[in-house]
């Protein structure tokens, strides 16, 4: 089949300014970022010490403290994208000779396991195929097995699958256990409900790319008072200076300590982010991402495309690739002829599934329209 001409919305790379050309990012992340957003990430830059900026940080750590549902104290951005937060959390709360539990059903699941090993912990993982959640039983199993975990970590919103992890009972386990609870919430904060202080989390972590709909770079993070108190008691340094949060959390205090040069036109950025969050209010947002999900899910059903998971997420729709269609042929028509976006898979996935992502602004009634019919073309193509 002849390549259709490219459109005015998407033209030819030789006809596009010295800029790079909007796209529809349906992928697993980044998500579209608001005008409004971009506004503010284009304000002019303070120093990092001007009271107008401190004062901008102060009003960005409420922010977070509403979105994550907490009154943690301990709340901030880290300077880095999600996966930066997530090394906050375990070199944090890790130190050498620790044992944790770290729940593995996916690839960032995998990546905290090997982070807790690089900052010194025997790991103990509790593992289920791809595309499946975590039940509380194995956790628990785990917990009695190994009842000197100092912490237990789970992905709320598997990245990789698509797969929607429930907390509470775990969390339940993990504390009368006598253990920490950390969540990774990189794809479920503001998307999903998520509430830190009512589920007992003691530290979480999430991205400003995914359902915040903010350019990548920075990593919200909250620790709990527990989490706090394991960190004043470590016997020896973190490992990581720069994601110290014994220094960080100085630089975000009253006393405002030097730290590092923080990102801050990222800040203004997230700031104005949580805002339309806050805004939309987020009852509201999580039930738009459920119901673009829903009507995504039934069309792509439609075409007989089947959903990985049972449990599947609203931000993330992880979808087996039919037998004989060619992943990248297909991805790279969605790019080239409709401008829009989505991922392959990763691991024992790749070549085998497509990742889709409605979130944050990405989440909304239009794209999902163009994705069906864009697929349904490319697909009744290649039949």
């Amino acid at each position: 089949m002849t390549t259709p001409p490219t459109t005015p919305s998407n033209p030819p790379r030789s006809e596009r300014a010295d800029r790079p050309w909007p796209r529809i990012l349906l992928g697993p992340g980044p998500s579209d970022v608001p005008p409004r957003v971009l506004a503010a990430l284009a304000s002019p830059t303070l120093g990092h010490l001007d009271p107008e900026y401190l004062q901008i940080m102060d009003e960005t750590r409420g922010l977070l403290q509403r979105v994550f549902a907490t009154e943690n104290k301990l709340t901030l951005a880290v300077s880095g994208t999600g996966s930066a937060g997530m090394e906050a959390c375990v070199a944090n709360l890790t130190e050498a000779g620790d044992e944790a539990i770290v729940c593995v059903a996916g690839a960032f699941g995998a990546r905290m396991a090997d982070m807790a090993e690089r900052h010194g912990a025997a790991v103990h993982l509790v593992e289920v195929p791809w595309g499946q959640t975590v039940g509380a039983e194995a956790v628990a199993a785990a917990l009695k097995a190994h009842p000197r975990a100092k912490w237990v970590g789970i992905v709320h919103a598997e990245t990789s699958t698509g797969a929607h992890q429930p907390l509470e009972e775990i969390s339940r386990l993990v504390h009368g256990a006598g253990a920490l609870f950390v969540v990774d919430a990189v794809t479920s904060l503001g998307g999903h409900d998520l509430r830190v202080d009512a589920w007992g989390i003691d530290a979480c972590y999430s991205g400003t790319q995914k359902c915040l709909s903010c350019p990548p770079g920075l990593a919200p993070v909250t620790f709990s008072p527990a989490a706090l108190d394991a960190m004043d008691r470590r016997k020896t340094k973190v490992r990581s200076w720069y994601l110290d949060m014994s220094l960080i959390r100085n630089y975000w205090s009253a006393d405002r300590v030097y730290h590092h040069t923080a990102p801050v036109n990222m800040t203004y950025a997230l700031r104005e982010a949580l805002r339309a969050v806050l805004e939309e209010g987020l009852e509201a947002r999580i039930a738009r991402h459920r119901h673009n999900h829903l009507a995504l899910r039934a069309g792509l059903e439609a075409m007989g495309l089947a959903y990985i998971p049972a449990a599947s997420l609203a931000s993330l729709n992880a979808v087996h690739i039919p037998a004989g269609v060619d992943d990248a042929r297909v991805r790279g028509r969605l790019l080239d002829e409709y401008g829009i976006e989505i991922g392959g898979g990763l691991g024992p996935f790749k070549g085998k599934a497509w990742r889709i992502g409605l979130m944050g602004s990405s989440s909304t009634k239009r794209n999902v329209t163009l994705l069906l019919a864009a697929l349904e073309a490319i697909l009744g193509d290649m039949r």
